[in-house]
């Protein structure tokens, strides 16, 4: 059975569908909202919220983009509602000052010698990346996430945020700066960290 017969069937009340439909993305929410909070816990308890969502709201998606991508909508804004309750005071995203020009020629930002695609299969490396995304603001860390991590268009990721194409690439830019800069430090340093055995 395809996904639009799930749906189908899912709003008709049939709640074997929509466990279906639940299998088959679990795992990939679970990983985003365990990135987004940072808490194996928080995720758990983000992931039932969201389902829960899902399933009271099933009626209101339309189909005019991937069910998945309506799934990482929700579960997005229960994590960044969830961050904002625990930290209200966050500077929201549009109000960090944009670096000029001058300014970003007088930072010191590492010339990584890693190649990003082995960098990515080494657990170290892995670990520091996961820090560092931890350590953005919420609005660029779910950014960082849609649209490097879970690899979303950009125009699905504005969907999931529901901002502008053109705000998803600020965004991202924004993060992948202030992430080049957190990581820069650790690649200056050892770029050789250990590969776990097999």
């Amino acid at each position: 059975m395809n996904e639009v017969q799930l749906i189908d069937l899912a709003r008709q009340g049939d709640f074997d569908a929509f466990e279906a439909l639940v299998t088959s993305s679990q795992g990939k929410i679970y990983n985003h909202l365990l990135r987004m909070v940072g808490n194996p816990e928080d995720a758990r308890d983000l992931l039932q919220e969201s389902y829960l969502s899902a399933f009271r709201n099933l009626q209101s998606f339309q189909g005019g983009s991937a069910f998945s991508t309506w799934l990482y909508r929700i579960a997005t804004n229960h994590a960044l509602m969830k961050l904002r309750r625990k930290n209200p005071e966050t500077v929201g995203l549009d109000e960090i000052p944009v670096p000029t020009h001058e300014e970003l020629k007088q930072r010191t930002i590492t010339d990584w010698d890693l190649d990003p695609n082995q960098a990515m299969l080494r657990k170290e490396v892995r670990q520091v990346l996961d820090r560092a995304i931890q350590s953005l603001p919420p609005t660029y860390r779910s950014v960082a996430l849609l649209r490097d991590v879970e690899d979303l268009s950009t125009a699905d990721t504005a969907e999931v945020l529901g901002i502008s194409e053109g705000a998803v690439k600020t965004r991202l830019h924004r993060a992948r700066l202030a992430l080049r800069e957190k990581l820069s430090e650790y690649f200056e340093g050892d770029t050789s960290p250990e590969v776990d055995g097999p």
